[in-house]
């Protein structure tokens, strides 16, 4: 603890308590601020995970249909194939609020179109039908996955901001605070009980001059 460098008077002393009181409520106020950002961390960290796995099994299953097909079926072709849109999505990015978080928030809508296939089924094998139209599944799942993976990102950054203003609140500012309010306090004790000394002693000499 250091104390901070004012003048020993009761103005400063008012003013002292003021901060430590402020201080004090804005300390119970970040925590709790903290406790349930947590908290929230905590539960979509959880669907992150769960979006994650399920698209890492959603891309291993295209992949290993896209080999299948790639044994049998040119580079080319099969390019051509997933070149081709089999599906269309209408995207928006808006922002949304996690405790005064801003984080990304994504509107997505199927959009108008064909729900076949974009090319002849007798140009490719089943596996290459099923890689694409999985491709095309699976582009959702991805948008919503990054929108959690950036969500989880920003809130983990404050509150990495927020834990480090409730350690100074704890640790320096309201501890220093108190040790001044201390020091100040048992100056002005002193200087009263000085004073009362002094006037005790004046009065005595008066008196034995009456």
């Amino acid at each position: 603890m250091a104390r901070l460098n004012v003048n020993p008077t009761r103005m400063e002393l008012k003013k002292l308590k003021a901060r430590l009181k402020t201080a004090e409520r804005g300390h119970k106020l970040l925590k709790d601020k903290t406790d349930e950002m947590v908290r929230r961390f905590s539960i979509i960290i959880k669907e992150n995970k769960r979006y994650r796995d399920d698209v890492e099994s959603d891309v291993s299953v295209v992949l290993k249909q896209f080999s299948s097909a790639r044994s049998v079926i040119s580079k080319a072709r099969i390019g051509l194939a997933f070149a081709m849109p089999v599906s269309s999505l209408d995207f928006e990015c808006k922002k949304g609020n996690i405790m005064s978080v801003q984080v990304p928030e994504f509107e997505i809508s199927e959009g108008k179109g064909s729900t076949t296939l974009p090319y002849a089924v007798s140009d490719l094998t089943s596996e290459a039908d099923y890689a694409v139209k999985m491709a095309g599944d699976v582009l959702v799942k991805l948008l919503r996955l990054a929108e959690l993976e950036k969500s989880v990102q920003m809130l983990a950054e404050e509150i990495e901001k927020s834990k480090r203003r409730v350690n100074a609140l704890e640790n320096i500012m309201i501890p220093n605070l108190k040790e001044t309010i201390s020091y100040i306090s048992m100056k002005l004790e002193e200087n009263d009980r000085s004073s009362r000394t002094r006037l005790m002693k004046v009065k005595s000499m008066l008196e034995e001059r009456q």
